[in-house]
């Protein structure tokens, strides 16, 4: 698990903010939850204090993963990349072979994914196979539900 995940500094920051406000907002906010739910006598038949606890374990299991993320984070300076080929950073338009549409992938880092809006993490299956290719090229992509084949049809490179 000493994998180093890629991100930009704006990813960063943000599951930061997010660890920030689980530590000390949510946190406190449960473990008050369980302490009110103590002082109501019997812990044995005390729902109320049972999803307290159950919920702080949840949300100890979320504060643990994001320091893990925030751990493991490698900080990238997009600015240093190739502008001439799919990479960290790059706004990819593909043109699907298969099904004749097309469609914008944004390779980003951990923490910054959002799949409706197109923004892949560059560690997931697509955005592996779409790495290196440059505008032309066609990527062949296996998926568990077969094979996908997309045209790179323009790379774009947004400034952070």
């Amino acid at each position: 698990m000493s994998d180093q995940i890629p991100m930009t500094r704006t990813g960063y920051n943000k599951l930061r903010a997010e660890l920030d406000h689980k530590e000390n907002v949510e946190m406190p906010a449960i473990t008050q939850r369980v302490a009110d739910a103590r002082a109501e006598g019997d812990l044995k038949e005390n729902a109320e204090y049972h999803g307290a606890r159950e919920s702080q374990g949840l949300l100890q299991a979320k504060i643990n993963e994001l320091k893990d993320k925030l751990s493991r984070a490698s900080i990238v300076d997009t600015s240093t990349l190739p502008k001439d080929e799919v990479c960290f950073g790059a706004t990819v338009v593909v043109k699907d072979l298969d099904f004749g549409d097309e469609e914008v992938f944004i390779l980003v880092g951990a923490g910054e994914e959002d799949y409706d809006e197109g923004r892949i993490n560059v560690t997931s299956p697509l955005a592996q196979g779409l790495l290196g290719k440059k505008v032309g090229e066609t990527a062949e992509i296996q998926v568990p539900a077969g094979l996908n084949r997309f045209k790179i049809l323009e790379l774009r490179f947004e400034e952070e």
